[in-house]
């Protein structure tokens, strides 16, 4: 005789299962509300740094794009604790008014992520400064991209040195 063929008797059965297998009373579930705009990130935001990136393999960045990130940042005297990272594909709510009003950056940098894609009031090409609102956008080909095309990666270091080296 198999398991498969095993038979008990509905006396036996309610022997084993004494409490009930189905809740009947069951408890209405959590829901997430749609005006839900909390949006997941890495780093402190010290610095009011908003970084975002557009990845769909990662929850944030593989390890090679991440450490070319943390060069970057290194290079700019900034760790990740200074800065918010924000992978837009995994947050779908994080557009412009909800990145502002949770972050308030004085500095956003996007990698790979169009400013129209976030819902941006404004429009600018790669690698221009690009004052806003007292804030500074700089939108940048993605890291992927960065870390094989050594030209980008310069072009966009120009771009930061004039932001973070100013004087």
């Amino acid at each position: 005789m198999s398991l498969n063929d095993i038979h008990l008797s509905p006396f036996l059965i309610q022997q084993l299962y004494k409490k009930t297998l189905v809740d009947v009373n069951p408890s209405k579930p959590d829901t997430v509300t749609s005006n839900d705009t909390s949006i997941s990130f890495l780093g402190k935001n010290e610095k009011n740094i908003l970084l975002v990136i557009n990845e769909e393999e990662t929850v944030f960045l593989s390890d090679t794009d991440l450490n070319l990130l943390v060069g970057i940042l290194s290079a700019c005297k900034l760790t990740l604790a200074d800065v918010a990272l924000i992978n837009f594909d995994k947050n779908k709510t994080a557009f412009y008014d909800n990145l502002m009003l949770q972050f308030s950056p004085q500095c956003v940098l996007l990698f790979g992520v169009s400013p129209a894609a976030l819902s941006f009031p404004l429009h600018f090409p790669n690698y221009q400064l690009q004052q806003y609102n007292n804030q500074t956008y700089v939108s940048s080909a993605s890291l992927k991209i960065l870390g094989e095309d050594i030209s980008q990666k310069k072009t966009l270091w120009s771009c930061l040195q004039k932001y973070f080296f100013k004087n």
